[in-house]
This record gives C-alpha cells, sequence and structure tokens, in this order.
C-alpha cells in the first residue's frame, strides 16, 4: 500500500509497505480521509533522527477485525485515532485502530468531518477534564468557572471551548489573533465570554484578559488552558493565573526559550493526548477527582463515541476543514504550511482516492 513518511527537513515521501494486518482488539481501517495536525511536523523536527510515518486522523471503512472485537465489522464507516507509536500512519491506504477508540458513524455524518477530531478533540478532553479537574459535561458546573483558552481557533482550543459550554463552564476569556471571526462563533457573550487579541503584544493579552475577567466579578483565574505554548503565551498564561490555579500545556517547556522565566511557584503541567490509549496516567496519578474516570483509556473510548453522538444530533460541531488537493501527493505541502503557520482555523484534510 502506498504510505506517507516526513523526513526531518520536512519533505515526505510516499513510499510501498505492506498492509497491516489488525492484531487483538485491532481494526483495520480503509482510509478514505485523513487529517493533519501541528504534530505532523513537529515529530520529525523535535523528536527523530528518522523519516517517521504521519496522519492520526482517520475517517474510514472497517477493512478486518482482529480478535475480541465485538462490535465493529468489515463495511462499518468509522473514525478513528491511530496511535503514534503505531509502524503505519493515517497518510496511508490502510491504518490500524484500537477497537476502543474507533467509533462507527452513521451516513449523515462525513468522513471530512471526523478526520478533524481525534486528536485535537482528545488533547481538549485531556487538558479540561483530567489535567485542569473541570466538571464534565454530563455533570456540568453549577457556578461560575473562569477558564482561559489561549488560542482560541487552534483545532484544540475550538474543541476546548466547545467542550467548556456543554460543562456550562463560564465566563470562557479566548485568545486569538487573524480567526477572531471564528472564534466569536465559538463563545456566548451573554454569559460573560470575551475575547483577546494576541496581536496586541503580551502586555495587552495580560491587561485585556484581566480587564475580560473583571467584567464578571474576578481579579485572576484558576484554569488556563494555553493550547499554543509558544512565543511567551506561557508567561501570558502565569500572568493571569491565582495562587491556587493551574496552566495546561501542549508542548514541553524544553521547546520554549521564554519558559525559563517562569517561576517554579506556577502550577504547569504538560497535557499528554497519548494518555488515551494507556491503562495509567502519564504523570502516575491514579486516584478519582471530581468524577474524572481513573483509566485514561475510558476517557478515549467514552469521549470518541460521545463526538460522534454529537455530530449526529448535532449539538457538536466538527472544525472547519479545507480538502487539500491530490490526495496524499499533498501531505508535504500541507505540513510545511503549517510549520509556517499559514493554517487559521482550519483543519488540512486529505482524500486518499485523490493520491495520482
Amino acid at each position: 500500500m502506498k504510505q506517507v513518511i516526513i523526513n526531518k527537513d520536512l519533505c515526505a515521501e510516499i513510499v510501498e509497505v505492506p498492509i497491516p494486518q489488525p492484531g487483538p482488539h485491532e481494526v483495520l481501517v480503509k482510509v478514505v480521509v485523513v487529517g493533519s495536525n501541528p504534530k505532523d511536523w513537529k515529530y520529525p523536527v523535535f523528536w527523530s533522527d528518522q523519516p517517521v510515518p504521519s496522519g492520526d486522523d482517520i475517517g474510514g471503512i472497517v477493512e478486518a477485525v482482529g480478535e475480541g472485537v465485538y462490535d465493529l465489522k468489515k463495511g462499518d464507516r468509522v473514525m478513528t485515532y491511530r496511535y503514534y507509536k503505531t509502524p503505519t500512519g493515517g497518510h496511508a491506504e490502510y491504518v490500524i485502530g484500537y477497537d476502543f477508540i474507533t467509533t462507527k458513524i452513521p451516513d449523515n455524518i462525513s468522513f471530512e468531518e471526523v478526520a478533524t477530531i481525534p486528536l485535537a478533540g482528545m488533547t481538549a478532553v485531556v487538558g479540561l477534564y483530567k489535567t485542569l479537574r473541570l466538571p464534565l459535561p454530563w455533570a456540568p458546573a453549577t457556578k461560575p468557572i473562569p477558564l482561559v483558552v489561549y488560542g482560541a481557533a487552534t483545532a484544540v482550543g475550538a474543541f476546548a471551548i466547545k467542550l467548556a459550554r456543554l460543562s456550562n463552564i463560564h465566563p470562557i476569556i479566548g485568545v486569538v489573533g487573524r480567526a477572531k471571526d471564528y472564534a466569536e462563533t465559538l463563545i456566548d457573550r451573554s454569559k460573560g465570554d470575551d475575547l483577546v487579541d494576541y496581536r496586541n503584544g503580551n502586555e495587552a493579552v495580560v491587561k485585556g484578559i484581566k480587564e475580560a475577567l473583571a467584567k464578571t466579578g474576578f481579579e485572576s483565574v484558576e484554569h488556563v488552558f494555553d493550547t499554543v505554548s509558544e512565543h511567551g503565551s506561557v508567561i501570558d498564561s502565569a500572568a493571569v493565573l491565582s495562587k491556587t490555579g493551574r496552566v495546561t500545556g501542549v508542548l514541553p517547556l524544553s521547546l520554549e526559550p521564554k519558559a525559563a522565566n517562569l517561576s517554579k511557584d506556577v502550577d504547569w503541567v504538560l497535557t499528554m493526548v497519548s494518555d488515551v490509549f494507556e491503562d495509567q496516567w502519564a504523570d502516575g496519578s491514579e486516584e478519582k477527582k471530581q468524577g474524572v474516570i481513573t483509566a485514561p483509556k475510558e476517557l478515549g473510548y467514552i469521549f470518541s463515541r460521545w463526538f460522534v453522538r454529537g455530530l449526529a444530533e448535532g449539538w457538536f460541531k466538527a472544525h472547519p476543514y479545507e480538502v487539500v488537493p491530490g490526495g496524499l501527493n499533498g501531505v508535504e505541502g500541507a505540513v510545511k504550511d503549517l510549520k509556517a503557520g499559514k493554517a487559521s482555523a482550519v483543519k488540512y484534510v486529505f482524500r486518499v482516492a485523490d493520491t495520482k
């Protein structure tokens, strides 16, 4: 089968590899549409000296199932999230997905829609409900809980806001740039939500967040979800945090030069989306707090199905997407555009059948 691998210089190659075979509790999915994420360029640049397969967000059709798979069969339309350690990536003709995080989708949901969700949606889930310990949507907040989302129009940030609203978390203060119009569609100003433009500079961001909080009677915030984790966002986030609050970011502090100025007293925690594939949290925590389920893969199981149900019923929306011409041939250009910051409030997706 055809598969894309990405080199450290972000040049991509389409190579021929054997079609993988599903093992126990695995599903072989014929990829119809696959999405992209900043991880597709960051992983080969920062963490690998070898070419790597890419593509984690998949909409496709079940081709075969492994032993122990009881709720999926050949021919099912599905959404799946590819585990990053799997030898073959989703930018390919076939991919392996674990059964617990592979979900049937009805005919009224497109493969393009579901290819915007898994990695970013699950990052939002782990960040909000594990790391920040916020109320789950089916046990929503009963009093105001301020939340700052830095990077409100990123896929992770947008999904975080959508989930937070379903958890009745307000006021939400979103930090956003040129995609401000899109971010405006996510918030509810009648409940105190507001937006701050990061293009005015870091000092203006801090001032804007504090002013937005003050409008609803708050001087600081207990919860900050920094979905950017670059360009000083970590310092801005810490500046509006209460003494007992927590910031969670999506990139290690080692990748942010300005993190050297971060006080050791700041409670900063890295959100690891890969937790949803594991039996224990990466940080070793096992206790249940505020109703959060201990086993992280349970969050993956529950929310993958909950996302699909929301799409089918209309109370949850996919991220805006752009179909890249050329199928898998378009991966290299899209990954380079992601690195260059050209994507704004949009997910790049690829239709495998368009590959030449």
